[in-house]
């Protein structure tokens, strides 16, 4: 135990010790509170609804790392699920084949990677700050999306579509099991590859990072691109989950993936920030709005939780930032 304990200090920090600490006191909290909570049912359902959610959060996770945000992330997903949702139906809809299908994917994955690309290369190369270039991103494909839909849903899609948004693999969700694949190698990337070890850099200084011979500027456009990928995929999900795609749909997602992000350690100014502590407090942020649902607290209810949480964590990192300094100052 005192082993584990030791090489997850030294490979994650101490901050995925007390998010595990409080993940677990959160969970007997609630198994106290209510019996229905320690139950197959409900831990099914989580499994189920986590996958989207943590798709996104780590499509907003390398922005923030380098200093930046994406704010188009919701809108990026969503219109990677209506061209999806548009070739199926040109080709029967609920008729379509499974060519069909693949060929929607490819189309899918191509138009977020390339919402996610449009980012980079103004963030890289023209210089406006990734906020303002997120939130226009944002504006035009929230009101391009409007205007195709008419603000409608497309639904009816090919049956054969079930399994991947509610099917089962060796008693795993299959939507956990991609978010799980998906965390993983973005965990390698950025804790392993180049490329990673670039975006943490540029992060902490980007004129000291292209000064020290970095392409800093094809990092922020490969940045932007794989979140836009990853929207992708989390736009496909959604329509395999819901069965249907608008252009709102799981627009109240946006914050909560910030507020998993800051929750999981990751320096909102950058430079700093991991995968696994970020996909702990995803676990947390599931486990609480699925605790209170059972415990009969609506949905505004769990929002204004997951509110405080954001606060709570700001004051906490504040004081323990002054304790270490001031412990620094003592010593000297």
């Amino acid at each position: 135990m005192t082993r584990a304990i030791s090489w997850l200090r030294k490979s994650y920090g101490d901050d995925v010790l007390g998010l595990l600490a409080f993940l677990c006191v959160v969970i007997v909290g609630f198994s106290l509170a209510t019996p229905r909570f320690l139950t197959f049912a409900n831990f099914d359902s989580m499994a189920f609804q986590l996958p989207v959610l943590g798709l996104l959060t780590l499509a907003m996770l390398a922005p923030i790392i380098s200093g930046g945000l994406n704010l188009a992330i919701i809108y990026t997903a969503n219109m990677s699920g209506l061209t999806l949702a548009w070739i199926l139906n040109i080709n029967g809809g609920v008729e379509a084949g499974p060519a069909a299908f693949a060929l929607g994917v490819v189309a899918a994955l191509a138009v977020g990677t390339f919402a996610g690309l449009v980012m980079g290369l103004i963030v890289a190369y023209v210089g406006a700050h990734p906020i303002l270039v997120s939130l226009a991103m944002m504006i035009f494909l929230r009101g391009l999306g409007e205007f195709l839909t008419r603000g409608g849903d497309i639904s009816g899609f090919p049956e054969y579509l079930r399994p991947i948004g509610h099917g089962v693999f060796l008693g795993i969700p299959v939507p956990m099991l991609l978010f799980l694949a998906v965390a993983l190698i973005w965990h390698v990337l950025l804790r392993r590859a180049r490329h990673g070890f670039a975006v943490y850099m540029i992060g902490s200084n980007i004129a000291a990072t292209t000064y020290s011979g970095v392409h800093s500027r094809r990092t922020l456009t490969l940045i932007y691109t794989l979140s836009g990928f990853i929207c992708a995929l989390a736009g496909i999900l959604m329509l395999t989950r819901f069965n249907s795609v608008r252009v709102g749909h799981g627009e109240a997602l946006l914050l909560v993936t910030v507020l998993a992000c800051f929750l999981g350690g990751v320096d909102p100014f950058g430079g700093f920030g991991r995968v696994v502590p970020v996909v702990i407090a995803l676990f947390i942020l599931q486990v609480l709005s699925s605790g209170l649902n059972l415990l009969g607290a609506n949905q505004h209810l769990s929002t204004a939780v997951w509110g405080l949480f954001l606060i709570a964590v700001m004051v906490i990192r504040y004081l323990v930032a002054n304790q270490r300094i001031f412990g620094k100052g003592k010593g000297t």
